[in-house]
Protein backbone atom coordinates (compact mmCIF):
# COMPACT_ATOMS: atom_id res chain seq x y z
CA UNK A 1 0.00 0.00 0.00
CA UNK A 2 1.46 3.37 -0.94
CA UNK A 3 1.75 5.98 1.76
CA UNK A 4 -0.57 8.99 1.46
CA UNK A 5 0.86 12.43 2.10
CA UNK A 6 1.54 13.04 5.81
CA UNK A 7 -0.46 15.57 7.74
CA UNK A 8 -1.99 16.47 11.09
CA UNK A 9 -5.23 14.98 12.34
CA UNK A 10 -7.88 17.10 14.00
CA UNK A 11 -8.30 16.33 17.71
CA UNK A 12 -11.09 14.02 18.82
CA UNK A 13 -12.07 13.31 22.37
CA UNK A 14 -12.35 9.73 23.55
CA UNK A 15 -13.40 8.10 26.79
CA UNK A 16 -10.84 7.97 29.60
CA UNK A 17 -8.74 4.81 29.40
CA UNK A 18 -9.25 1.95 31.82
CA UNK A 19 -5.45 1.70 31.99
CA UNK A 20 -2.74 3.96 30.74
CA UNK A 21 -2.29 2.65 27.21
CA UNK A 22 -2.68 3.79 23.63
CA UNK A 23 -5.85 1.78 22.84
CA UNK A 24 -8.94 3.35 24.38
CA UNK A 25 -12.14 1.77 23.17
CA UNK A 26 -11.57 1.28 19.46
CA UNK A 27 -9.31 4.33 19.07
CA UNK A 28 -5.56 4.79 19.16
CA UNK A 29 -4.63 7.81 21.24
CA UNK A 30 -8.16 9.09 20.72
CA UNK A 31 -7.91 8.86 16.92
CA UNK A 32 -9.70 6.60 14.43
CA UNK A 33 -7.26 3.87 13.27
CA UNK A 34 -8.87 3.92 9.81
CA UNK A 35 -8.01 7.61 9.47
CA UNK A 36 -4.41 6.93 10.50
CA UNK A 37 -4.17 4.08 7.98
CA UNK A 38 -5.60 6.23 5.21
CA UNK A 39 -3.17 9.05 5.95
CA UNK A 40 0.03 7.10 6.58
CA UNK A 41 -0.45 3.69 4.96
CA UNK A 42 -0.08 0.28 6.57
CA UNK A 43 1.68 -1.21 8.40
CA UNK A 44 2.74 1.46 10.88
CA UNK A 45 4.02 1.88 14.42
CA UNK A 46 2.25 4.52 16.50
CA UNK A 47 3.09 6.03 19.91
CA UNK A 48 0.89 8.09 22.22
CA UNK A 49 3.13 10.69 23.83
CA UNK A 50 0.41 11.59 26.34
CA UNK A 51 0.53 8.03 27.69
CA UNK A 52 4.31 8.36 28.07
CA UNK A 53 3.93 11.65 29.91
CA UNK A 54 1.43 10.11 32.34
CA UNK A 55 3.85 7.24 32.99
CA UNK A 56 6.60 9.72 33.80
CA UNK A 57 4.30 11.61 36.18
CA UNK A 58 3.23 8.38 37.89
CA UNK A 59 6.80 7.18 38.38
CA UNK A 60 8.06 10.52 39.65
CA UNK A 61 5.21 10.76 42.15
CA UNK A 62 6.08 7.31 43.50
CA UNK A 63 9.85 7.68 43.88
CA UNK A 64 11.66 9.39 46.77
CA UNK A 65 13.73 12.53 46.06
CA UNK A 66 17.01 10.59 46.15
CA UNK A 67 16.11 8.87 42.85
CA UNK A 68 16.91 10.24 39.39
CA UNK A 69 15.54 8.80 36.12
CA UNK A 70 17.50 8.21 32.92
CA UNK A 71 15.41 6.83 30.05
CA UNK A 72 16.88 3.66 28.53
CA UNK A 73 17.06 4.76 24.91
CA UNK A 74 17.37 1.18 23.63
CA UNK A 75 13.70 0.63 24.49
CA UNK A 76 12.61 3.08 21.79
CA UNK A 77 15.16 5.39 20.17
CA UNK A 78 12.67 7.25 17.95
CA UNK A 79 13.92 10.85 18.01
CA UNK A 80 10.48 12.29 18.78
CA UNK A 81 10.02 9.91 21.72
CA UNK A 82 13.48 10.64 23.17
CA UNK A 83 12.97 14.40 22.70
CA UNK A 84 9.59 14.23 24.46
CA UNK A 85 11.12 12.45 27.44
CA UNK A 86 14.02 14.89 27.49
CA UNK A 87 11.61 17.82 27.51
CA UNK A 88 9.99 16.25 30.58
CA UNK A 89 13.35 16.53 32.34
CA UNK A 90 14.54 12.93 32.12
CA UNK A 91 18.11 11.95 31.48
CA UNK A 92 19.19 9.23 29.07
CA UNK A 93 20.93 5.89 29.37
CA UNK A 94 22.69 5.28 26.06
CA UNK A 95 24.50 2.12 24.99
CA UNK A 96 26.13 3.13 21.70
CA UNK A 97 27.55 6.09 19.86
CA UNK A 98 24.37 6.23 17.80
CA UNK A 99 22.22 6.44 20.93
CA UNK A 100 24.46 9.16 22.33
CA UNK A 101 23.98 11.14 19.10
CA UNK A 102 20.22 10.56 19.34
CA UNK A 103 20.04 11.82 22.91
CA UNK A 104 22.10 14.91 22.09
CA UNK A 105 20.03 15.72 18.99
CA UNK A 106 16.90 15.24 21.10
CA UNK A 107 18.15 18.07 23.30
CA UNK A 108 19.09 16.09 26.41
CA UNK A 109 22.01 17.85 28.14
CA UNK A 110 25.21 15.83 28.37
CA UNK A 111 25.21 16.14 32.16
CA UNK A 112 22.01 14.05 32.22
CA UNK A 113 23.43 11.24 30.03
CA UNK A 114 25.08 8.04 31.22
CA UNK A 115 26.93 5.81 28.73
CA UNK A 116 26.58 2.08 29.34
CA UNK A 117 26.95 -1.21 27.49
CA UNK A 118 29.71 -3.70 26.69
CA UNK A 119 32.09 -3.47 23.76
CA UNK A 120 32.47 0.30 23.55
CA UNK A 121 34.77 1.25 20.69
CA UNK A 122 37.50 3.83 21.22
CA UNK A 123 35.65 6.27 18.96
CA UNK A 124 32.54 5.92 21.13
CA UNK A 125 34.55 6.51 24.30
CA UNK A 126 36.18 9.59 22.75
CA UNK A 127 32.76 10.98 21.79
CA UNK A 128 31.42 10.41 25.30
CA UNK A 129 34.48 12.10 26.85
CA UNK A 130 34.23 15.05 24.45
CA UNK A 131 30.51 15.45 25.17
CA UNK A 132 31.12 15.67 28.91
CA UNK A 133 28.52 13.07 29.90
CA UNK A 134 27.54 12.55 33.51
CA UNK A 135 29.19 9.15 33.74
CA UNK A 136 30.62 6.33 31.65
CA UNK A 137 29.97 2.81 32.90
CA UNK A 138 33.10 0.67 32.63
CA UNK A 139 32.59 -3.04 31.92
CA UNK A 140 36.11 -4.46 32.30
CA UNK A 141 39.66 -3.65 33.39
CA UNK A 142 40.68 -3.41 29.74
CA UNK A 143 37.95 -0.86 29.01
CA UNK A 144 39.05 1.10 32.08
CA UNK A 145 42.62 1.26 30.74
CA UNK A 146 41.43 2.42 27.32
CA UNK A 147 39.18 5.07 28.86
CA UNK A 148 41.96 6.37 31.09
CA UNK A 149 44.26 6.74 28.06
CA UNK A 150 41.56 8.56 26.10
CA UNK A 151 40.79 10.86 29.04
CA UNK A 152 44.50 11.61 29.47
CA UNK A 153 44.91 12.44 25.78
CA UNK A 154 41.91 14.77 26.00
CA UNK A 155 43.16 16.41 29.18
CA UNK A 156 39.89 15.57 30.94
CA UNK A 157 38.87 13.99 34.24
CA UNK A 158 36.05 11.62 33.38
CA UNK A 159 33.39 10.44 35.87
CA UNK A 160 32.98 6.66 35.83
CA UNK A 161 30.81 3.92 37.26
CA UNK A 162 32.13 0.36 37.49
CA UNK A 163 29.71 -2.29 36.33
CA UNK A 164 29.43 -5.24 38.67
CA UNK A 165 28.36 -8.69 37.60
CA UNK A 166 24.75 -9.25 38.66
CA UNK A 167 25.74 -12.15 40.90
CA UNK A 168 27.70 -9.89 43.24
CA UNK A 169 26.13 -8.54 46.42
CA UNK A 170 26.31 -8.67 50.22
CA UNK A 171 29.88 -7.48 50.65
CA UNK A 172 31.03 -8.99 47.34
CA UNK A 173 29.63 -12.46 48.08
CA UNK A 174 28.12 -14.37 45.18
CA UNK A 175 24.33 -14.66 45.48
CA UNK A 176 21.51 -15.42 43.08
CA UNK A 177 19.44 -12.43 42.09
CA UNK A 178 16.40 -11.66 39.97
CA UNK A 179 17.92 -12.69 36.65
CA UNK A 180 20.95 -14.09 34.93
CA UNK A 181 23.99 -12.14 33.84
CA UNK A 182 24.28 -13.07 30.18
CA UNK A 183 26.79 -15.85 30.95
CA UNK A 184 29.31 -13.31 32.24
CA UNK A 185 28.94 -10.87 29.35
CA UNK A 186 28.15 -7.90 31.59
CA UNK A 187 30.31 -6.35 34.27
CA UNK A 188 33.18 -7.54 36.44
CA UNK A 189 33.53 -10.18 39.13
CA UNK A 190 35.01 -9.60 42.59
CA UNK A 191 38.77 -9.53 41.86
CA UNK A 192 38.45 -7.33 38.77
CA UNK A 193 35.96 -5.00 40.43
CA UNK A 194 38.23 -4.42 43.41
CA UNK A 195 41.28 -3.87 41.19
CA UNK A 196 39.36 -1.52 38.87
CA UNK A 197 38.13 0.49 41.83
CA UNK A 198 41.68 0.96 43.10
CA UNK A 199 42.91 1.94 39.63
CA UNK A 200 40.09 4.46 39.11
CA UNK A 201 40.58 5.95 42.58
CA UNK A 202 44.31 6.51 41.95
CA UNK A 203 43.89 7.97 38.46
CA UNK A 204 44.13 11.71 37.90
CA UNK A 205 41.99 11.31 34.77
CA UNK A 206 39.15 9.23 36.22
CA UNK A 207 36.62 10.15 38.89
CA UNK A 208 35.05 7.09 40.51
CA UNK A 209 31.43 7.87 41.40
CA UNK A 210 30.13 4.42 42.25
CA UNK A 211 28.70 1.22 40.84
CA UNK A 212 26.34 0.19 38.04
CA UNK A 213 24.54 -3.12 38.33
CA UNK A 214 21.56 -4.32 36.29
CA UNK A 215 19.34 -7.08 37.66
CA UNK A 216 16.82 -8.44 35.15
CA UNK A 217 14.40 -7.33 32.45
CA UNK A 218 10.64 -6.83 32.70
CA UNK A 219 10.28 -7.50 36.43
CA UNK A 220 6.71 -7.17 37.76
CA UNK A 221 7.52 -7.78 41.43
CA UNK A 222 8.18 -4.55 43.35
CA UNK A 223 9.85 -6.37 46.25
CA UNK A 224 12.37 -8.04 43.92
CA UNK A 225 13.24 -4.74 42.30
CA UNK A 226 13.72 -3.09 45.70
CA UNK A 227 15.85 -6.01 46.92
CA UNK A 228 18.09 -5.59 43.88
CA UNK A 229 18.53 -1.89 44.68
CA UNK A 230 19.33 -2.62 48.33
CA UNK A 231 21.92 -5.26 47.39
CA UNK A 232 23.49 -2.98 44.79
CA UNK A 233 23.91 -0.13 47.27
CA UNK A 234 25.41 -2.51 49.80
CA UNK A 235 27.88 -3.75 47.19
CA UNK A 236 28.71 -0.19 46.10
CA UNK A 237 29.39 0.85 49.68
CA UNK A 238 31.83 -2.03 50.10
CA UNK A 239 33.65 -1.26 46.85
CA UNK A 240 33.88 2.47 47.59
CA UNK A 241 35.21 1.73 51.07
CA UNK A 242 37.79 -0.67 49.62
CA UNK A 243 38.98 2.01 47.19
CA UNK A 244 38.88 4.77 49.78
CA UNK A 245 36.47 7.02 47.88
CA UNK A 246 33.13 8.61 48.70
CA UNK A 247 30.14 6.82 47.20
CA UNK A 248 28.09 9.38 45.27
CA UNK A 249 26.10 7.53 42.63
CA UNK A 250 24.60 4.06 42.30
CA UNK A 251 23.03 3.05 39.00
CA UNK A 252 20.67 0.14 39.70
CA UNK A 253 19.62 -0.22 36.05
CA UNK A 254 16.07 -0.58 34.87
CA UNK A 255 13.97 -3.71 34.72
CA UNK A 256 10.60 -2.15 35.60
CA UNK A 257 8.18 -4.39 33.73
CA UNK A 258 4.80 -4.25 32.03
CA UNK A 259 2.27 -7.09 31.69
CA UNK A 260 2.04 -8.63 28.23
CA UNK A 261 -0.34 -11.50 28.96
CA UNK A 262 -3.84 -11.46 30.53
CA UNK A 263 -2.81 -13.36 33.67
CA UNK A 264 0.03 -10.94 34.49
CA UNK A 265 -0.49 -8.13 37.00
CA UNK A 266 0.97 -4.67 36.59
CA UNK A 267 4.00 -3.62 38.60
CA UNK A 268 3.04 -1.94 41.88
CA UNK A 269 4.99 1.25 41.24
CA UNK A 270 3.67 2.96 44.37
CA UNK A 271 4.79 -0.04 46.44
CA UNK A 272 8.21 0.05 44.78
CA UNK A 273 8.48 3.72 45.65
CA UNK A 274 7.56 3.08 49.29
CA UNK A 275 10.25 0.41 49.54
CA UNK A 276 12.84 2.75 48.07
CA UNK A 277 11.78 5.54 50.44
CA UNK A 278 12.31 3.21 53.38
CA UNK A 279 15.75 2.29 52.07
CA UNK A 280 16.61 5.95 51.52
CA UNK A 281 15.74 6.76 55.14
CA UNK A 282 18.24 4.14 56.22
CA UNK A 283 20.93 5.39 53.88
CA UNK A 284 20.49 8.95 55.17
CA UNK A 285 21.47 7.73 58.63
CA UNK A 286 24.42 5.62 57.43
CA UNK A 287 27.96 7.06 57.25
CA UNK A 288 29.23 6.95 53.68
CA UNK A 289 25.73 6.90 52.18
CA UNK A 290 24.30 10.25 53.29
CA UNK A 291 25.08 12.02 50.00
CA UNK A 292 24.14 9.08 47.79
CA UNK A 293 22.08 9.56 44.62
CA UNK A 294 20.28 6.58 43.08
CA UNK A 295 19.85 6.34 39.31
CA UNK A 296 17.19 4.18 37.67
CA UNK A 297 17.07 3.48 33.93
CA UNK A 298 13.50 2.50 33.01
CA UNK A 299 12.66 2.07 29.35
CA UNK A 300 9.89 -0.43 28.70
CA UNK A 301 7.75 0.79 31.64
CA UNK A 302 7.74 4.34 30.30
CA UNK A 303 6.99 3.66 26.63
CA UNK A 304 5.80 0.06 26.16
CA UNK A 305 2.05 0.48 26.63
CA UNK A 306 2.14 3.75 24.66
CA UNK A 307 2.76 1.95 21.37
CA UNK A 308 0.89 -0.22 18.91
CA UNK A 309 1.78 -1.91 15.63
CA UNK A 310 -1.06 -1.74 13.11
CA UNK A 311 -1.34 -3.85 9.95
CA UNK A 312 -4.13 -4.65 7.49
CA UNK A 313 -5.68 -8.04 6.72
CA UNK A 314 -4.88 -8.95 3.09
CA UNK A 315 -6.11 -12.54 3.07
CA UNK A 316 -8.35 -14.83 5.14
CA UNK A 317 -8.93 -18.55 5.05
CA UNK A 318 -10.16 -21.43 7.21
CA UNK A 319 -7.74 -24.21 8.14
CA UNK A 320 -9.44 -26.94 10.14
CA UNK A 321 -11.39 -25.29 12.94
CA UNK A 322 -9.36 -22.10 12.91
CA UNK A 323 -9.65 -18.91 10.93
CA UNK A 324 -6.34 -17.62 9.59
CA UNK A 325 -5.82 -13.94 8.81
CA UNK A 326 -2.73 -12.86 6.85
CA UNK A 327 -1.55 -9.29 7.43
CA UNK A 328 0.54 -6.97 5.30
CA UNK A 329 3.09 -6.83 8.14
CA UNK A 330 4.66 -9.40 10.41
CA UNK A 331 7.54 -10.28 12.69
CA UNK A 332 10.04 -8.52 10.42
CA UNK A 333 8.52 -5.34 11.89
CA UNK A 334 7.87 -6.75 15.37
CA UNK A 335 10.15 -9.67 16.15
CA UNK A 336 9.71 -9.76 19.92
CA UNK A 337 6.84 -12.33 20.00
CA UNK A 338 8.94 -14.80 18.00
CA UNK A 339 12.20 -13.88 19.72
CA UNK A 340 11.07 -14.41 23.31
CA UNK A 341 8.14 -16.77 22.68
CA UNK A 342 5.56 -14.46 24.21
CA UNK A 343 2.44 -13.31 22.40
CA UNK A 344 1.35 -9.70 22.71
CA UNK A 345 -2.27 -8.68 23.04
CA UNK A 346 -3.91 -8.51 19.61
CA UNK A 347 -7.06 -6.50 18.86
CA UNK A 348 -9.22 -6.46 15.74
CA UNK A 349 -10.15 -2.89 14.81
CA UNK A 350 -13.20 -2.04 12.74
CA UNK A 351 -16.55 -3.64 11.94
CA UNK A 352 -15.46 -7.25 12.48
CA UNK A 353 -14.46 -6.46 16.06
CA UNK A 354 -18.08 -5.66 16.88
CA UNK A 355 -19.40 -9.12 16.02
CA UNK A 356 -20.79 -11.01 18.98
CA UNK A 357 -18.94 -14.29 18.44
CA UNK A 358 -15.27 -15.11 18.82
CA UNK A 359 -13.46 -17.98 17.14
CA UNK A 360 -10.02 -19.58 17.23
CA UNK A 361 -8.11 -17.16 15.01
CA UNK A 362 -4.48 -17.23 13.92
CA UNK A 363 -3.01 -13.83 13.08
CA UNK A 364 0.02 -14.20 10.80
CA UNK A 365 2.23 -12.05 8.64
CA UNK A 366 3.32 -12.25 4.98
CA UNK A 367 6.76 -13.82 5.49
CA UNK A 368 7.87 -17.20 4.19
CA UNK A 369 8.56 -18.35 7.74
CA UNK A 370 6.60 -20.39 10.26
CA UNK A 371 7.79 -17.97 12.94
CA UNK A 372 5.72 -15.17 11.44
CA UNK A 373 2.78 -15.55 13.86
CA UNK A 374 1.38 -12.88 16.17
CA UNK A 375 -1.38 -15.02 17.70
CA UNK A 376 -2.09 -18.73 17.30
CA UNK A 377 -5.67 -19.93 17.80
CA UNK A 378 -6.58 -16.90 19.87
CA UNK A 379 -10.24 -16.28 20.72
CA UNK A 380 -11.00 -13.28 18.54
CA UNK A 381 -13.71 -12.03 16.22
CA UNK A 382 -12.74 -13.35 12.78
CA UNK A 383 -11.38 -10.35 10.84
CA UNK A 384 -12.38 -9.64 7.26
CA UNK A 385 -10.05 -8.71 4.44
CA UNK A 386 -9.38 -5.00 4.78
CA UNK A 387 -9.75 -4.90 8.57
CA UNK A 388 -7.02 -3.41 10.71
CA UNK A 389 -5.30 -5.40 13.43
CA UNK A 390 -3.39 -3.83 16.33
CA UNK A 391 -0.63 -5.56 18.25
CA UNK A 392 -0.37 -3.75 21.59
CA UNK A 393 2.42 -2.93 24.04
CA UNK A 394 4.92 -2.34 21.24
CA UNK A 395 6.19 1.08 22.29
CA UNK A 396 9.32 -0.68 23.57
CA UNK A 397 11.36 -3.20 21.59
CA UNK A 398 9.06 -2.91 18.59
CA UNK A 399 10.44 -0.97 15.63
CA UNK A 400 13.86 -0.76 17.27
CA UNK A 401 14.18 -4.53 17.69
CA UNK A 402 12.80 -5.47 14.27
CA UNK A 403 14.56 -7.06 11.28
CA UNK A 404 13.05 -4.86 8.57
CA UNK A 405 15.19 -6.00 5.61
CA UNK A 406 14.06 -9.64 5.81
CA UNK A 407 12.16 -10.56 2.61
CA UNK A 408 12.36 -6.98 1.30
CA UNK A 409 8.99 -5.64 2.37
CA UNK A 410 8.57 -1.89 2.96
CA UNK A 411 9.77 -0.56 6.32
CA UNK A 412 6.75 0.85 8.18
CA UNK A 413 6.24 4.46 9.13
CA UNK A 414 6.39 5.63 12.73
CA UNK A 415 3.71 8.02 13.96
CA UNK A 416 3.36 10.02 17.17
CA UNK A 417 0.11 11.19 18.75
CA UNK A 418 -0.12 14.04 21.21
CA UNK A 419 -3.17 15.93 22.39
CA UNK A 420 -5.38 14.12 19.91
CA UNK A 421 -3.19 15.07 16.93
CA UNK A 422 -0.97 12.79 14.86
CA UNK A 423 2.30 13.48 13.08
CA UNK A 424 4.72 11.44 11.01
CA UNK A 425 8.04 10.99 12.86
CA UNK A 426 9.76 8.49 10.54
CA UNK A 427 8.59 8.00 6.93
CA UNK A 428 7.82 4.68 5.34
CA UNK A 429 10.77 3.30 3.34
CA UNK A 430 10.28 1.31 0.15
CA UNK A 431 12.67 -1.51 -0.89
CA UNK A 432 13.93 0.60 -3.79
CA UNK A 433 15.54 2.97 -1.28
CA UNK A 434 17.93 0.35 0.10
CA UNK A 435 18.36 -1.25 -3.31
CA UNK A 436 19.76 2.11 -4.43
CA UNK A 437 22.37 1.91 -1.65
CA UNK A 438 23.74 -1.43 -2.87
CA UNK A 439 26.55 -1.81 -5.40
CA UNK A 440 27.23 -4.22 -8.24
CA UNK A 441 31.01 -4.60 -8.41
CA UNK A 442 32.71 -4.29 -11.79
CA UNK A 443 34.84 -7.43 -11.57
Amino acid sequence: MTMPAPGIDAPRRGRPPARNEILRGDRLGGLDPADLAARYGTPFHVYDLDVIERQVETLRAALPPIVEIAYAVKANPALAVVAHLGALGLGADVASGGELATARRAGIPAERIVVTGPGKRDAELRDAVAAGVRAITVESPGELDRLEAIASAAGRRVPVLLRASVGMADGLERVRLVGDDGAGKFGMDEPDLRAAARTAARSSHLELLGIHRFGASNVLDASRLAAHVAETVQLARAVAGHAGVELRLVDAGGGLGIPYEPHEESLDVAGFGRRLASLADGWAATPGLRDLRLLLEPGRWLVGAAGAYVARVVDRKRVGEAEVAILDGGVHHLVRPALVGQEHRVRILGASARTARSWPVTIAGPLCSGLDIFAANARLPAPAVGDLVAVLDTGAYGFTESMPLFLSHPIPAEIAIRGGRSALIRPRMEPAEWLDRQLLPAW
